[in-house]
């Protein structure tokens, strides 16, 4: 099976923006459809608290025709259109839905990070993991956030195996960002954040791109918008990623990185499993 997952950064600018940079977004869906994956999953979605509009999922509609489309939204007491996940899947599959909860401080729950997919063989997972912050001002939620993922994670795989995918907010390895030295108390590259992430894997987790690829260096999933030239000069970070647990890595095909062209923030990112 073929999966893809992607930070869209607002599912309304992609599908009824009329900018240059909604333009750029519009091309990566588009390259998304010739990938002809059974599931895709998107972050950040930035929707209304009562999920996308008649417009949306028209245009959904007809970009993915033989799709479903599920989304958790941030509702009340969170901010308004601000986080919130999709997944969109190939009709046939007929997946249980659920919309978890995991126990998280202040109002991360509330924040539409986390929709899972039963199957009947597999848990497909994605989340928008909440950055720290500026100042880190949320970094002591984010590492209650670390914990309580990772319990959730390893109840899934008590269960069966899972795949977890989805925008983790933390360059987990120095070779993971083009400027580590530069970047030690940056949001998304603390020793709380990259120890988080360590210790989710050692619940028995797997980094898909990581196992197939080994020590690589300079391949990115995010550039920041701010700075003009990061994706030309390539001043990256690695954030997004395709877990798997640890007993199904070696059915691991592709773990790759979608290139979405001249468009700035997150790039796609595929899996290709035999599950």
């Amino acid at each position: 099976m073929k999966f893809i997952s992607w930070n869209i950064d607002s599912l309304n600018a992609a599908l009824t923006g009329t900018s240059a940079r909604a333009l750029l977004t519009r091309r990566v869906l588009n390259t998304l459809i010739e990938h002809k994956a059974e599931v895709i999953a998107l972050q950040e979605t930035k929707l209304p608290s009562g999920g996308p509009s008649k417009k949306h999922l028209q245009v959904l509609g007809d970009m993915f025709p033989d799709y479903e489309v599920v989304w958790n939204s941030s509702v009340e007491p969170a901010r308004k259109g601000y986080a919130g996940t999709m997944f969109l899947y190939k009709g046939n599959l007929n997946p249980s839905v659920t919309f978890p909860k995991i126990g998280a401080p202040a109002t991360l729950d509330a924040e539409g990070r986390i929709i899972t997919l039963e199957f009947a063989d597999f848990y497909l997972t994605q989340v928008y993991t909440p950055n720290a912050g500026e100042g880190l001002r949320r970094l002591r939620e984010r590492q209650i956030w670390d914990v309580k993922y990772a319990d959730y994670l390893a109840r899934l795989d008590e269960e069966k195996g899972v795949i977890a995918a989805g925008d983790f907010n933390v360059a987990h390895r120095e070779i993971d960002l083009a400027h580590p030295n530069n970047n030690r108390r940056s949001p998304g590259f603390t020793d709380e954040e990259r120890q988080g992430f360590t210790n989710l894997l050692a619940r028995g987790f797997t980094d898909t791109f990581r196992h197939l690829h080994g020590d690589i260096e300079g391949l990115y999933t995010w550039w920041a918008q701010r700075a003009k030239t990061s994706k030309i000069n390539n001043s990256g970070w690695r954030i997004d990623y395709w877990l798997v647990s640890d007993r199904i890595a070696d059915r691991v095909i592709k773990s790759e990185i979608i290139d979405s062209g001249p468009r700035q923030d997150h790039t796609p990112i595929l899996l290709e499993i035999n599950i």
